[in-house]
């Protein structure tokens, strides 16, 4: 009996329906284990197809081709080490989120998801069916046993394994960022191995779906929950593992990389950077543009967007009104001056006297207000998609989680675009996310080192600068309090009644509480944006439009 074996993991970055591309990339890794002298490679969940397919895996055409593929993938990974990888199933009119194991040119065996997530971004239980719990399957003298994503949060499968003949256990995975996950995982996959006594090697893929990122860091541990190896968080990485027989003859994991993981405000970061650079790379965007304005939130998107596909790629547009102050221009002209991204100006103000003038005999006799200031956001809207238009360069918005939440944004004004990296991104942490990245830079970033956002735009009151002296605050609780509402009404589903009793007024929670509900069909209209928390607006938290319901606590 061997006493030796070695496992590639190939932690790397699918694209949903590019299964030509996936297998290819499949292969690559293949070719690098084989070189290795390694006898399996590992590949995520889903990898074929990329993940997650939502409906499109329901498409028997779109399936039947990923089984074409990774049937070819068989086929021309014959002479070298077994394969794992992760691709649909369909049998007996069912549907499977299945776990292939291919040597010497054939299938040998295929895992079936048991456990199907159906919370949060997860609709599984829609999309497949449960497969029975199995056993382990060899790769030469070995056995090992798959609990698939899901699987391995939950005793019954991993205990299945481990007493039908297991040696160790390998977790493909397609696991999203959220803040706090990584200690989410490693506490339940240190749980696995305290209850079987067997070694788990933990594998998830890196990269960006619309909203959703996956961050790596896949692991491995000895029995009893001992960290044996640990690659990066969001790197495409391919890694060696060696596991040697004990004198017990079970199988230990010799040390291997152990990467540093990054603090929540790095993860988050990349998260936002990396989910706008998949998002436009594998839609086909090489270049994007932003209404620039002066302020805070537009300053940092700006900075996203350097880092994720280069200064030289983002356009940067001023669209001054009446109402735009001169300190306004200058800190937009300063971002775009130290990020080294183009700054076209385009003043709205003819445009906003022609529309005003086309309506005002309609209007006659009325008080100007929040429509006058909407037709302002509006005009930047038109102004900035033309462009985008006329261009080819995807259009970012730029509203944060605040203001996305209680709706102080104007659909198909400064809501227009293609996506919004700081959707799932309080205030509160866009003014601490400036002053972190004026701080860092990373090899990851392609914009430049230093102070990116000038201190003033980051200090001053926000403003949408859509009348005089206009501030935010006017409209809303300071971001600190609003903030903190909003995190326990939609984040925790806390009652009114909770929300007052930790300190608040009670009319200013209603307002904040009837502006959620009132907003909800901005946002069925919004722009996809990068996942940041367990409750991002999209997939996450699914509210009616049409609601009468209120809090009457």
């Amino acid at each position: 009996m061997s006493d030796r074996f070695r496992l590639t993991l190939a932690q790397l970055n699918p694209t949903v329906g590019d299964l030509e591309g996936n297998a290819a990339l499949a292969r690559a890794a293949w070719a690098a284990a084989r070189e290795a002298g390694a006898d399996m490679v590992a590949l995520p969940e889903m990898f074929v197809t990329g993940y997650q397919c939502q409906d499109l895996i329901m498409k028997p055409a779109f399936e039947q081709d990923a089984v074409r593929h990774l049937t070819a993938l068989a086929e021309a990974c014959a002479d070298g080490p077994t394969m794992g990888i992760g691709g649909p199933w369909a049998e007996d009119g069912k549907l499977y989120n299945a776990y292939w194991i291919m040597t010497r040119g054939r299938v040998v065996s295929r895992v079936l998801k048991h456990h199907l997530p159906n919370e949060t971004v997860f609709d599984e239980v829609r999309l497949y069916d449960s497969g029975p719990l199995g056993g382990p399957y060899s790769v030469g003298n070995t056995r090992i046993g798959t609990p698939i994503c899901e699987d391995a949060w939950h005793e019954d499968v991993a205990e299945t394994l481990a007493e039908t003949g297991a040696e160790f256990l390998l977790v493909p995975n397609g696991s999203p960022y959220y803040r706090g996950k990584f200690d989410r995982r490693m506490g339940h996959m240190v749980a696995r191995t305290v209850e079987t006594g067997l070694p788990l090697v933990y594998l998830n893929m890196v990269g960006a779906q619309d909203d959703q990122v996956f961050d790596g860091g896949s692991f491995v541990l000895n029995p009893h929950g001992e960290l044996a190896a640990l690659l990066p968080v969001f790197d495409d990485c391919t890694a060696h593992v060696d596991f040697v027989r004990d004198g017990a003859g079970g199988w230990r994991a010799e040390t291997g990389p152990l990467a540093v993981h990054p603090d929540p405000w790095e993860q988050d970061y990349r998260a936002m950077v990396q989910s706008l650079r998949d998002y436009c790379g594998k839609t086909g965007f090489g270049q994007v543009l932003l209404g620039l304005s002066g302020g805070v939130d537009s300053a940092l998107v700006a900075t996203i967007a350097a880092d994720a596909l280069g200064p030289d790629n983002v356009r940067c547009v001023m669209l001054p009104s009446k109402y735009t102050g001169q300190a306004s221009l200058d800190d937009a002209a300063e971002v775009a001056r130290r990020l080294g991204c183009r700054l076209d100006t385009v003043s709205i103000a003819a445009p906003v006297d022609a529309v005003e003038g086309s309506l005002a005999h309609l209007f006659e006799g009325t008080d100007p207000g929040l429509t006058e200031e909407n037709i302002q956001s509006r005009l930047r809207g038109v102004a900035l998609m033309a462009i985008s238009n006329k261009f080819g360069e995807m259009l970012l918005t730029t509203g944060n989680k605040s203001e996305v939440a209680v709706g102080y944004a104007t659909i198909y004004g400064d809501m227009a675009g293609g996506y919004n990296p700081l959707k799932d991104l309080y205030k509160t942490r866009v003014f601490q996310t400036c002053r972190w990245r004026n701080a860092q830079h990373r090899n990851w970033m392609m914009g430049p080192a230093g102070e990116v956002i000038p201190p003033q735009v980051i200090d001053k009151p926000p403003s949408a600068e859509l009348r005089e002296d206009q501030r935010d605050d006017d409209s809303l609780p300071p971001y600190e309090v609003l903030d903190v509402i909003l995190e326990q009404l939609i984040d925790r589903e806390a009652s009114v009644a909770e929300v007052v009793a930790m300190g608040h007024d009670r009319e200013t929670v209603k307002h904040v509480e009837w502006l959620i509900y009132l907003s909800e069909y901005k946002r069925f209209q919004s722009a996809p944006g990068t996942r940041l928390t367990p409750r991002a607006f999209w997939l996450d938290r699914r509210y009616p439009i049409v609601n009468r319901w209120r809090d009457p606590t």
